[in-house]
């Protein structure tokens, strides 16, 4: 006797090679970019029902449109008056990126090289950890009056300050990664007769990259939260300046402006490095 199992022709098997609707796909890209969305969307509708409760005065807590008209002053010429302190929003946060991509690029290319050495040589490490640790721990504003009396009040103190906070973060990060390289993949370069530059360039660095953007994002993160004290002093034009300036006088709209201008400029340059890293280093978490 013959059994006949009738399969109807839209369903897909189990085990079968038909490819897969991309629909549940789609929903969790969408999921994804309307969680942060709804997330925001939250936040002003919070903001502004405690900005209405009165609980706290204007000057503490304004209201969104509030701010928002502070933004639109600020990147416009209105009344005769240019922007903040003569300069508008775009001029302030170039040169605050200016000054950040400077101190960053002298503290990650130092930090990664100290890193390399660290890692790779034990006495060396040894040596710089406790110092690397004692840099790490400071706030930036416990030395950079120190800066300032060494330096003046010019671009050289806010620059170094950028870069000495940006130069542990890189450092560590590196030193770890090269000392937990595999050891039997280089050894089995080793006996392959590869030299040592030959093992450090083509199997350390290799599986060092990913810990090393990890410490880059960090360091960027580092150097964009010492923004405000390294404009301390003769900040202006910056982002940092203005919002040090504008808390003299309890501008609290201008001062919230800035704290986004730098949260979002912010948020922009680590997806910017976020796929970087993706290019540079594909093999991340594959191996």
């Amino acid at each position: 006797m013959s059994v006949f199992v009738d399969i109807a022709p839209d369903e897909p098997q189990v085990g079968s090679s038909a490819p897969v609707a991309p629909a549940g796909k789609w929903r969790g890209r969408l999921t994804r970019a309307a969680l942060p969305l709804l997330s925001v969307v939250v936040f002003f509708i919070v903001w502004q029902l405690v900005a209405a409760s009165g609980i706290w005065n204007q000057t503490f807590v304004p209201y969104p449109s509030t701010v928002w008209q502070a933004f639109i002053d600020v990147s416009t010429t209105h009344d005769g008056v240019r922007g903040y302190a003569g300069y508008l929003l775009w001029e302030h946060l170039y040169m605050t990126l200016r000054r950040v991509l400077v101190g960053v690029v002298i503290g990650v290319v130092l930090g990664v090289l100290l890193g390399l050495v660290m890692g790779s040589v034990s006495w060396v490490r040894s040596v710089l950890e406790p110092w690397l640790t004692f840099l790490r721990a400071l706030p930036p504003l416990a030395y950079f009056f120190l800066l300032v009396i060494w330096l003046g009040i010019d671009e050289a103190p806010k620059i170094t300050l950028l870069a000495l906070a940006a130069l542990p973060p890189a450092a560590v990060a590196t030193t770890a990664a090269v000392v937990a390289a595999p050891v039997g993949l280089q050894e089995a370069a080793r006996a392959l007769g590869a030299s040592r530059t030959e093992v450090i360039r083509d199997v350390v660095v290799p599986s060092a990259l990913p810990e090393t953007f990890t410490g880059i994002r960090l360091a960027v993160g580092m150097a964009y939260s010492s923004v405000v004290a390294a404009e301390l002093f003769n900040g202006i034009p910056g982002i940092g300046g203005l919002v040090k300036d504008a808390s003299n006088y309890n501008n609290t709209p201008v001062v919230l402006v800035g704290i986004f201008a730098i949260g979002i400029s912010g948020l922009v340059i680590d997806g910017l490095l976020r796929a970087i890293e993706r290019r540079a280093v594909p093999w991340r978490g594959k191996i």
